[in-house]
């Protein structure tokens, strides 16, 4: 016993030495040597960029929800919870959920790593753009959201539980940051031209970007501070927004990893299932271009049939294009459908392919990512022409908006290049100049409904602090909360049991989580 004490003994006072004097080496064996210690933010920002275009939240929130919302899509499947105004928890909350854990955690990282060294001023202007960018597409989403305090966690504990801000707050502090950004753009600092995916380092361009979001945000704020908005419009219009296609805000994808370097927009809209797929144009926007001779009918649609099984059946023919109507589903739709039309329907093969569908043309991952676009930079100019708040012509911005949104196709195929002839005789044909006032915003709303076909969080933004276009309500029974095109969408469910103070403060405050529950900025229509 008194052996077995002393080796115990001798081992105990080995073990205190070699903790008492090398100590730091055993906590050196934890740590990997081959580890990235540092990163240059500059990588940090471009994923962040790429991330944005994310297959995920945009097939959920921009097309499950918005596209068929504003009508631009329709589907007979329930799944896509716009088209009947049903609540899906992993829809609705799925671009907080993934946008924040993301996409603003990187952007809020490269600007705490970034701040205060000149060297690093383009990227960290860049990174704060581009974080508000996706900000106040998720505060147009949501209303109140985790703003100031939006992807901080890794900067402190304090910012582990973010408190959920007052939409007002968030609108006026955007246009604070956004020019602050726009000055610290520089040539003297070091080109994020490797690694941006937008502007390929161009700061003149980035700059032309921030005020064109200015414009935007300016403009969602119309309806509740008209004297604030004109006051961020003018000023962002003075100071050089988007004054051609050459300046479209769009994610440009190349070749690289799978799943980040590409359009995840369209992963919902073609996948693999093409001519099938379940979603098909609404009649209400095949309609609209039908009746106004809109030259992009055969841009947006691809036809409709089945040239899979019988190349025959293929119909490529604008007049034969044949919206689906929003608000049914297999079988509430043979009711509004003729007996010659439900024949056709119940036809083998046949089924929603009689209706047109999305053009592939469009679809392919590389394609482009709209974010903003100078066809709706010369809209709202048009708008603030008509209100008043410039003096430059709004018939000339009206006519630039709808050709610069036609011409715009071409990033996508050459085969959409429409003719000037053929577009001026579209523009002539909606009678812009003739308008009154009040069917000059109805123009206007029209035509941005139009631009921003693909980029349809912004189409339902637009529609619903102006009511144009005048959408009918779908009238599904089992719609979840009114036969009423929503007004929001519903935080993301984990909020209420991992943040659930600061989550029924807003709740409360916002008048409760509701998808009719209006935003601070809604005007209503």
């Amino acid at each position: 016993m008194n052996a077995i004490r002393k080796i115990t003994g001798l081992l105990l006072a080995v073990t205190l030495t070699f903790s008492s004097c090398d100590e730091q080496a055993l906590f050196d064996m934890n740590i990997d040597p081959n580890a990235v210690t540092d990163m240059d933010m500059q990588y940090l920002f471009s994923l962040a960029t790429l991330r944005i275009a994310g297959e995920y939240e945009n097939t959920r929130a921009n097309m499950l929800y918005a596209a068929t919302m504003i009508q631009h899509t329709s589907s007979l499947a329930g799944y896509f919870s716009g088209d009947k105004y049903f609540y899906n928890a992993q829809y609705s909350g799925a671009y907080m959920e993934r946008h924040y854990t993301d996409v603003i955690r990187l952007y809020s990282h490269v600007i705490n790593k970034t701040e205060g060294n000149p060297a690093e001023a383009n990227v960290h202007a860049a990174a704060t753009v581009m974080r508000i960018f996706d900000l106040h597409r998720m505060t147009d989403l949501y209303g109140d959201i985790p703003y100031f305090q939006a992807g901080k966690g890794l900067e402190g504990e304090e910012n582990w539980f973010p408190v959920y801000d007052q939409q007002r707050d968030i609108y006026y502090d955007m246009v604070d940051k956004l020019k602050a950004a726009r000055e610290m753009f520089s040539n003297s600092a070091r080109s994020i031209a490797s690694q941006d995916f937008m502007y390929g380092g161009n700061i003149d361009q980035w700059k032309k970007f921030t005020n064109s979001l200015l414009m935007r945000i300016a403009m969602r704020m119309s309806n509740v501070d008209p004297q604030k908005a004109r006051e961020v419009f003018v000023e962002a219009n003075n100071s050089g927004a988007f004054t051609s296609n050459a300046d479209n805000g769009t994610i440009q994808f190349t070749t690289g990893p799978f799943g980040v370097n590409r359009n995840g927009l369209n992963d919902g809209y073609w996948n693999t299932y093409k001519y099938s797929r379940d979603c098909k144009i609404s009649k209400t926007f095949i309609d609209w271009m039908k009746d106004n001779n809109d030259p992009r009918l055969m841009i947006v649609s691809g036809g409709l049939g089945n040239p899979e099984a019988d190349p025959s059946t293929w119909n490529t023919d604008p007049a034969a294009q044949r919206g689906m109507p929003n608000g049914y589903n297999s079988t509430t739709i043979r009711n509004v459908l003729t007996p010659a039309e439900v024949e056709e329907f119940t036809s083998p093969g046949v089924g929603n392919r009689m209706f047109s569908m999305l053009n592939l043309k469009y679809l392919d991952w590389e394609d482009p990512y709209w974010l903003i676009s100078y066809a709706e930079v010369e809209l709202m100019k048009a708008e603030a022409a008509v209100l008043g708040w410039i003096s430059s012509d709004a018939n000339t911005h009206f006519a630039n908006g709808v050709a610069g949104a036609i011409n715009a196709w071409v990033a996508f195929d050459p085969s959409f290049a429409r003719s000037a002839e053929e577009i001026n005789a579209y523009i002539a044909g909606r009678g812009f100049a003739s308008a009154s006032n009040q069917d000059k915003l109805r123009l206007i709303g029209e035509e941005y409904w139009a631009a921003t076909w693909l980029n349809d969080i912004e189409s339902w933004s637009n529609w619903r602090r102006t009511g144009f276009p005048i959408l009918e309500p779908t009238q599904d029974p089992n719609r979840f909360e009114a036969n009423e095109i929503p007004r929001r969408l519903r935080y993301w469910e984990a909020e209420i049991g991992a943040n659930p103070e600061n989550y029924e403060a807003a709740r409360a405050r916002i008048g409760g989580d509701f998808l009719m529950t209006k935003t601070w900025w809604d005007g209503g229509n």
